[in-house]
């Protein structure tokens, strides 16, 4: 996405998982947690997407796992704490000076099955259409 702002402004609403509920609907709740044992700042993220009447949603125990603000760079991870084994959640954003602008590029990997699918892909894909639409708007 490229936005008609400075890549600190752009930056500044990606770099903390608190502010994705302001601009991306797929991130229905965000709540700060105790920092990681490795003094990582951490996020219990609840997703939730829509499919007419049904609702499919999922709670996840994120961390910043990178956090480089000279190259406009983060990583979120997830990183849960009870023992069990799960399906990897790895979101990562880059901002990049353009023009007079910036650029945003942002990749998300998820390892399970529980948001595959046609149906579900496509309801994803007007998840991310629609939080692109809402940063905009703020950054504009």
């Amino acid at each position: 996405m490229e936005a008609p702002c400075g890549v600190d402004r752009l930056f500044s609403l990606v770099d903390q998982l608190t502010d994705y509920p302001r601009w991306m609907p797929l991130a229905h709740r965000v709540t700060p947690l105790d920092p990681d044992g490795d003094g990582r700042p951490a996020w219990e993220v609840e997703l939730r997407a829509r499919l007419g009447p049904f609702a499919r949603s999922k709670r996840l125990r994120m961390v910043r796992a990178v956090h480089d603000v000279a190259a406009a760079t983060v990583r979120f991870e997830r990183r849960e704490h009870d023992g069990r084994s799960h399906s990897p959640w790895v979101l990562d954003a880059a901002v990049v000076a353009v023009g007079d602008g910036s650029r945003l590029e942002m990749r998300l990997h998820y390892g399970g099955a529980l948001w595959t699918g046609g149906v579900m892909e496509k309801v994803l894909a007007e998840q991310i259409v629609a939080g692109r639409e809402r940063l905009l708007e703020l950054v504009s």
